[in-house]
């Protein structure tokens, strides 16, 4: 008789957790440095963002996964904005943000991949720069379960309407994201369960006059949709940062600029229910028809579950499945609009929420550039 697998570690190696504290603590004290020392800020809605965080502290006590999501003005902003963070919060790494950088920037080197690995960031490609990119990517799919719990297969969610495996039992300790790369997968590890994930769904840094947002794109509606059980999702929103990383800067554009004054705007936890919850039955439904036709084109034999974050083409291409994320998409973008217009910005260009109004910008392959869309300067590095 074969022996039962080994359980997959609770958290990663002790040498690892310490170079990730420091790194990362390191880096919101130099932030902090930045904020407080060198520059102005303000900070609106600290102390609610601060009791979810501390509600959180307790890996084994938390209920569900956090989603924060924040418009995107310069390169900078991760990870300075954490610097508005207590220092007890900032060398706690498991009760801080997971998020996604450029794989051909933060990962183009042994040295790079192993510090952005420790500052708990992973590997994105640009769809515009890389045939590996697009909201399908490994990627997405380690930042679906990094927000989600488990075991699934014994005990689904309240929330899930369908049995998941999961990967802290199932999954393996790295992930590729091209074929040829090998990436540690924080997903593997039972303690990073329903962690926190934050993302800049503009996909690139969008200097606009009035801090006006393009379409977000629908890579947030697979993590809103498919973590489970459903996630915390609270809006953020930035201003200022944009003056110490200005695009049009010149030499040395390496060095960050002195801003006046940087504001941080952290809005409320949504009602997911109020807010998703009838795009998430939508999604599971879709889920659960691709389910039974797998079954069905295998003669009725049960086939196993999709793992968590992993898609058959009939999800990833129908157009139910791209109208519910556009929509999806659409509803955050608006939600991180509501925390803009309560700090008194001027109402949004309505036309700038769609993915076809900035048609003209996509076709360009300028890493950097002045878009024909609203004049805005567009970075996507």
């Amino acid at each position: 008789m074969s022996s039962p697998p080994k359980p997959a570690p609770t958290s990663p190696s002790l040498p690892w957790r310490i170079s990730s504290s420091l790194l990362m603590g390191v880096t919101g004290l130099a932030s902090k440095f930045y904020l407080y020392g060198l520059s102005g800020v303000e900070v609106t809605g600290l102390a609610k963002f601060l009791s979810v965080l501390e509600a959180r502290r307790d890996p084994e006590k938390r209920q569900r996964g956090l989603i924060t999501v924040c418009n995107h003005i310069s390169v900078v902003d991760d990870p300075l904005v954490w610097g508005v963070l207590p220092t007890s919060n900032i060398f706690d790494p498991s009760n801080l943000r997971w998020t996604l950088g450029a794989h051909d920037i933060c990962f183009k080197n042994k040295f790079l991949a192993n510090f952005f690995t420790c500052g708990q960031v992973l590997p994105a490609h640009r769809q515009k720069h890389s045939s590996f990119g697009g909201l399908f990517q490994p990627s997405i799919t380690q930042a679906i379960r990094l927000l989600s719990s488990q075991p699934y297969s014994s005990s689904p969610s309240p929330q899930s309407s369908h049995d998941i495996p999961d990967p802290f039992s199932t999954g393996s300790l790295t992930f590729t994201t091209n074929g040829t790369d090998e990436v540690s997968a924080p997903s593997y590890y039972q303690r990073n369960r329903h962690s926190w994930v934050h993302v800049f769904p503009e996909g690139l840094v969008h200097q606009h006059p009035s801090r006006d947002l393009r379409y977000f794109k629908w890579g947030v509606a697979r993590l809103i949709l498919e973590s489970e059980p459903a996630p915390d999702v609270l809006p953020m929103f930035i201003d200022g940062t944009h003056e110490i990383m200005p695009e049009h800067r010149t030499f040395p554009r390496f060095l960050p600029r002195i801003s006046g004054k940087i504001h941080v705007a952290f809005g409320d936890v949504l009602d997911y229910e109020a807010t998703f919850g009838d795009l998430r039955r939508r999604w599971q439904s879709l889920v659960q028809q691709s389910q039974s036709k797998l079954n069905n084109d295998n003669k009725g034999e049960v086939t196993p579950p999709m793992m968590l974050g992993e898609l058959p083409d009939s999800l990833k291409h129908s157009q139910e499945a791209a109208e519910i994320r556009i929509e999806v998409a659409r509803r955050m973008r608006d939600e991180v609009l509501k925390v803009r217009r309560s700090l008194g910005y001027p109402e949004p260009d309505a036309r700038l929420g769609s993915a076809e109004t900035w048609a003209v910008d996509e076709q360009t392959k300028e890493k950097k550039y002045k878009s024909r869309v609203d004049g805005s300067d567009i970075n996507q590095d």
